[in-house]
C-alpha cells in the first residue's frame, strides 16, 4: 500500500532549502473549498495531508513562524480596517505564544490551514456541525496541558468556525447586477469591514468579544444592505443576501457565494466533494423545478444533480485550479450526460480518472469514479487522459504504477470511454461500419419499479414463510435480479424475490391474503400512489393511477421477463 508519511519523507529530502521555503509559501497561500460532504472526511485529509508536507519540509516551524508573522502584520495592518494598535499587537502576539508554547507540534499549522486555507459548504447544518466538530478535535490532540492554572493549564481556547464552514444551498449563485454603479466602492468598504470582523471573531475568546463582534457584524449587514440598494440591487435581493446570518447554526441559506461567505475574490485553487446522487426528476421533479433557473449548462431534465455541482464547482475555481469529485460513473456514457461530457471537455481540461466500482458508498448502490478537471481549456489538442480501473488491479496499490493506467478517450458529446490503442482502433471501425442498437429491430425496455423496494422486494426466508401462509402467494413471488447482482459476464443471484403485482395484471390483492398483511405492515398510506408528503415526514409513493398494493409502473410487457435474456448493468 501507498504510504504518504514515507513518501513525504523521501521527497523533503530533494528539495533545497529555497525549494523547501516555495512550497511552504504555496501551501500558506492555497485555498480549498469541500462542497457537499457534510462529515467533513474531506476537509480533514486535506488538512492532514497539508499538515504532514509542512512537517516534512520545516521540521522546526521556523519557515513557517516567519510566514505567519509577515502574514499577520499584513492582515492585521491592512485588512482589520482598525486604528486599534492593540488589536495588531495582540494577533502578533497570539502568533508568538502559539509558536513558543508548541513548536514542536501542528498545532500552529492546523490553526492556520483552518483559518485561511480550508472552506467547506453543505446544505444541511447538522453536517457543517460534524465538520466543526472533527476540526476541533483534529486541533485539541495537538495541545499539552501544563500545572499553569493561570494559562488555562496550557490549554488554548478554539477557534470560532462558523465563517469557515457554512449551510448553504451550493448550486444556488447570488442574483444582481452585472455591474454596480458609481458607488460600489462604497458596498466594497463595507464588506470589507465585514470580513475583518468575521476574522477577528474567528479568535475570539470570551463570550462578550463574541456577542460584541456578532453585533458588529448585523450592524454592518444592515447598512450593507442599504449600499446594496443604493447599486442596483433590488430590495429583496439585498435583503436576502444581508440577511444571512453566519452565527445562526440552525438554518441553512438558500444561497451561496463564496466572496460574501468566505471573502474569497477570485476563486479557490482546489475543489473536492461527494456531490449528492439525486435524480434531478425524483419526487415529481421538486429539484428539476428548484435549479432549471439558474441556467446551468449541463442541466437536463432526466439527469443527476452532481452534474450541476461539477459545473458549479469549475465556475467556483480560479483559472488553472482542479476540481476532484467522486461520483456515479453513469455521467461517462448516459445520454443524460452528454452535456456534461461536451462541458467538461471544451471549455476545461480533464486530467485524471479513476474507476472505484461500486459498494464505495453503503448508501448509492452505483458504480463510482474519481474525476481531476483543470479549470479552462488546455492549448493543446488533448483527446485522452490517464484513467485506471481499481477493480481491475491485483495488489490494489494507490497511486497505482503509471504502467497500469489506462487511457479515457474523450470529446464533445460522444461516451467517454477507457481503451487501449487497438481497442479504440477497433472502435472506430465498429462505428463505421456496424449498426447501432437503437436501429435494431428490437425492443428495450425498463426494468421493475416498485417504488418501495423494501416492501416489494424480500428474501428467500420471507418468501418461503408467505408460501407456506398461503400457497397462492407463490404464483406472484418471483426471482428478481438488482443491479448489484450483475458483474461481467455473470449474474449472481442473491436470493431476493419480487412481489410481482405488476398493474397490467390487474390482481385482486384479497385473493393472496398472506402478501396482503405483508404489505399492509408498511402502511397504506406508505404505499399509496398519491405522491403525498404527510406532517411527520413520511412520503407516499410517486403519483399514479395504480392501486396501493400494485408497483409503481403499469409493466405491460412482464410476460417478457419469463424469456431468456441479456442482462448488463446500468445505474443512472
Amino acid at each position: 500500500m501507498f504510504d504518504y508519511q514515507d513518501a513525504c519523507d523521501d521527497a523533503a529530502e530533494l528539495f533545497e532549502p529555497a525549494d523547501a521555503e516555495a512550497i511552504v509559501r504555496a501551501i500558506a497561500s492555497l485555498r480549498v473549498l469541500d462542497a457537499a460532504e457534510g462529515s467533513g472526511a474531506f476537509p480533514m485529509g486535506v488538512l492532514h495531508k497539508l499538515t504532514l508536507v509542512l512537517r516534512r519540509l520545516d521540521k522546526d516551524n521556523v519557515l513557517w513562524e516567519r510566514l505567519q508573522k509577515e502574514m499577520a502584520t499584513e492582515r492585521v495592518g491592512a485588512a482589520f480596517d482598525s486604528p486599534r494598535q492593540d488589536d495588531r499587537d495582540a494577533a502578533l502576539l497570539k502568533i508568538s505564544s502559539i509558536f513558543e508554547a508548541y513548536r514542536d507540534s501542528d498545532f500552529g499549522r492546523k490553526l492556520y490551514l483552518i483559518q485561511h486555507g480550508i472552506y467547506g459548504v453543505d446544505i444541511q447544518p447538522v453536517a457543517c456541525q460534524i465538520a466543526r466538530l472533527r476540526f476541533f478535535i483534529s486541533l485539541t490532540v495537538e495541545q499539552e496541558p501544563s500545572e499553569d492554572a493561570l494559562a488555562n493549564y496550557g490549554i488554548r481556547p478554539l477557534p470560532n468556525l462558523e465563517t469557515r464552514i457554512v449551510a448553504a444551498d451550493a448550486l444556488i449563485s447570488v442574483t444582481g447586477p452585472k455591474q454596480m454603479g458609481l458607488g460600489e466602492h462604497v458596498v466594497r468598504e463595507h464588506m470589507s469591514r465585514l470580513w475583518s470582523v468575521r476574522e477577528l471573531h474567528f479568535n475570539a475568546q470570551g463570550r462578550e468579544d463574541k456577542l460584541r463582534l456578532r453585533k458588529q457584524d448585523a450592524d454592518l449587514r444592515k447598512t450593507l444592505a442599504q449600499a446594496l440598494e443604493s447599486n442596483g440591487y433590488g430590495h429583496d435581493e439585498a435583503r436576502h443576501v444581508a440577511d444571512w446570518d453566519p452565527y445562526d447554526l440552525t438554518r441553512a441559506a438558500a444561497w451561496f457565494d463564496p466572496e460574501w461567505m468566505f471573502g474569497v475574490t477570485d476563486g479557490f485553487d482546489v475543489l473536492i466533494g461527494n456531490p449528492p446522487y439525486i435524480q434531478l426528476q425524483r419526487n415529481e421533479g421538486e429539484l428539476r423545478r428548484r435549479y432549471s433557473s439558474q441556467q446551468y449548462e449541463t442541466f437536463a431534465a432526466t439527469g443527476d444533480i452532481y452534474q450541476l455541482f461539477c459545473e458549479r464547482g469549475m465556475k467556483l475555481l480560479r483559472r488553472g485550479g482542479i476540481l476532484a469529485y467522486i461520483t456515479s460513473n453513469s455521467w461517462l456514457k448516459a445520454m443524460y450526460g452528454q452535456k456534461m461530457r461536451n462541458y467538461l471537455s471544451t471549455a476545461h481540461t480533464p486530467r485524471l480518472l479513476l474507476e472505484v466500482g461500486k459498494d464505495v458508498f453503503d448508501s448509492a448502490i452505483v458504480d463510482t469514479s474519481i474525476l481531476l478537471v483543470q479549470q479552462g481549456r488546455s492549448t493543446k489538442d488533448e483527446h485522452s487522459i490517464p484513467a485506471v480501473d481499481m477493480d481491475s488491479l491485483v495488489d490494489k496499490q494507490f497511486p497505482p504504477a503509471k504502467a497500469q493506467f489506462g487511457s479515457l478517450y474523450f470529446g464533445g458529446k460522444r461516451p467517454w470511454v477507457s481503451l487501449s490503442p487497438i481497442e479504440r482502433r477497433i472502435m472506430d471501425k465498429m462505428m463505421q461500419v456496424g449498426t447501432p442498437l437503437k436501429e435494431w429491430d428490437i425492443s428495450i425496455n425498463y426494468g421493475i419499479k416498485t417504488g418501495y423496494n423494501d416492501a416489494f422486494i424480500v428474501p428467500t426466508s420471507v418468501r418461503d414463510r408467505l408460501v407456506s401462509e398461503d400457497p397462492a402467494s407463490k404464483d406472484i413471488l418471483k426471482p428478481i435480479l438488482r443491479g448489484r447482482d450483475i458483474r461481467p459476464y455473470r449474474a449472481q443471484w442473491a436470493g431476493q424475490w419480487l412481489i410481482a403485482t405488476f398493474p397490467a395484471q390487474e390482481l385482486d390483492i384479497d385473493d393472496y391474503p398472506a402478501i396482503k398483511r405483508h404489505l399492509l405492515g408498511f402502511g397504506k398510506r406508505r404505499l399509496a400512489q398519491s405522491g403525498t408528503v404527510y406532517a411527520d415526514g413520511t412520503r407516499a409513493r410517486k403519483r399514479t393511477s395504480h392501486a396501493w398494493y400494485e408497483l409503481q409502473d403499469t409493466c405491460a410487457y412482464h410476460r417478457q421477463f419469463e424469456k431468456p435474456k441479456l442482462c448488463w448493468m446500468h445505474m443512472s
